[in-house]
């Protein structure tokens, strides 16, 4: 009797033992579920045994960490991917923005160019070069205007000092011929008296 008592102790005892043990093992920590992956890993290393050179880890938990390994691994990889879209949209945006400068700033050399030049028949010349060569010009007319007005000056002194000459010589050349037709004419009457004379004798 004591022997079948006994015996259900003993099965009774295995039966609650594993089923203590079962529910021990159904028992999942949250680091396992809610921590990361390098939580995990710590949890695990943490609470696992060595054993010659191995380390036991619970199937479930290993399941749970290769499931959270692989969902971390793919949202990475879906991050990555994002980025690399990402990154290839903008490096065109750049590249796109970078040929807009480009096509600017050419655009603004150009402007600068015409700004600061001016064509003549068809020609570009550069505004400083242009205003050197107008006033060049101007100060060339300038002094051809200079050098005309006096040389306009000196020839009009010269004309009326000429005419001055040729009016004064007249008015002598006027009185030598009245002085001379005077003489003549006396002349010729003091000539006519001495042939009056002549013949009177």
């Amino acid at each position: 009797m004591s022997q079948s008592k006994f015996r259900f102790a003993l099965i009774a005892a295995l039966i609650i033992f594993s089923t203590i043990r079962g529910i021990s093992q159904t028992i999942f920590p949250d680091v396992l579920v809610k921590g990361t992956i390098q939580e995990q890993m710590n949890f695990l290393e943490e609470k696992t045994r060595i054993y010659e050179d191995y380390r036991a880890i619970r199937e479930d938990m290993f399941q749970g960490i290769k499931k959270n390994a692989i969902d971390s691994l793919t949202k990475a990889k879906s991050r990555i991917s994002g980025f690399v879209k990402l990154t290839g949209s903008l490096n065109v945006r750049i590249d796109s923005l970078n040929s807009n400068l480009k096509i600017t700033k050419e655009e603004l050399k150009e402007i600068s160019r015409t700004k600061n030049s001016i064509s003549v028949f068809g020609i570009k010349i550069d505004k400083a070069l242009y205003n050197n060569i107008m006033w060049l010009i101007v100060a060339g007319l300038a002094f051809v205007l200079v050098i005309g007005f006096l040389t306009f000056k000196r020839n009009r002194t010269i004309t009326v000092n000429t005419k001055k000459e040729l009016k004064e010589l007249n008015e002598e050349f006027e009185a030598y011929r009245k002085k001379t037709r005077l003489d003549r004419e006396k002349m010729s009457m003091d000539h006519f008296k001495e042939v009056q004379k002549l013949k009177g004798l």
